[in-house]
């Protein structure tokens, strides 16, 4: 193992242990310790070292097992003492990660760092439910934005997603689910389609689809909680299109 004080900051995917990269799989099978986050899936610990020390220093939708600050100061001083720090961080550590400010501040202390990109709950949870988040024809562009800003307020961007043609993708805002429907209905009607996924890529994904009008029911019944993503466009209504015709399909074989 390399005891040379270093940090690698790696993404851990959206969920599923193998959705992480070689490189990923590499830095934490050489890590000292592995300072690790709640949305990472724990079986990729299992890579470690057996030596290795595994700190679990997660924050799950405003709870914070450590703050910020507590977690800059654990990589430095653990690089310092014990060597290479991986910090395995959910999706990918630069979207809404705050990855690098944790580079940044172990920077300001000499210690190097890299960065292992992960593949972002953004771009692959939609696709892994059979939502293309781009289409020939159907959309331009999608837009990524955070729900929820660090002082609980919603994001302005959500309005500028809203009154443009793009495929909103948004992290962090189903608990402020109502709002987001509110301004999207206002811009681009009930009828626009929208999904909501929990826990993308794992065995126990729940989502459900459909449109602005229906969908704050939907997710009463299923009990949509976070972790999730909510996906609105037209691309969603591919989804909805491929599910309808496989219900009609059930019909017409029975």
């Amino acid at each position: 193992m390399n005891t040379e004080a270093k940090l690698t900051l790696v993404g851990a995917g959206p969920g599923d242990p193998e959705l992480i990269t070689l490189k990923g799989l590499k830095a934490i099978q050489s890590a000292a310790v592995i300072l690790y986050d709640a949305l990472i899936n724990e079986a990729l610990l299992d890579h470690a070292h057996p030596t290795c020390l595994k700190v679990f220093v997660g924050k799950r939708a405003g709870h914070h097992y450590k703050q910020q600050g507590e977690i800059n100061e654990m990589i430095v001083g653990y690089a310092r003492a014990m060597g290479h720090v991986v910090r395995l961080k959910g999706g990918d550590p630069f979207v809404f990660g705050r990855g690098h400010e944790e580079m940044e501040y172990v920077s300001s202390h000499g210690i190097p760092s890299t960065y292992i990109p992960g593949i972002s709950s953004a771009l692959s949870v939609p696709g892994l439910a059979g939502i293309p988040i781009t289409k020939r024809l159907i959309n331009e562009s999608f837009m990524v934005v955070t729900g929820t800003l660090k002082d609980g307020s919603l994001s302005k961007d959500i309005k500028a997603a809203a009154q443009s043609n793009t495929t909103a993708i948004i992290l962090m805002g189903i608990n402020k689910l109502d709002q987001i429907i509110e301004i999207f209905k206002n811009e681009r009607g009930g009828n626009e389609p929208i999904a909501l996924i929990q826990q993308g890529s794992l065995p126990q994904e729940k989502s459900v689809f459909g449109t602005l009008s229906a969908i704050s029911d939907l997710q009463k019944n299923a009990q949509i909680a976070a972790p999730a993503i909510i996906i609105i466009g037209q691309v969603v209504k591919e989804k909805i299109e491929q599910k309808s015709y496989l219900i009609n399909q059930k019909f017409q074989t029975t």
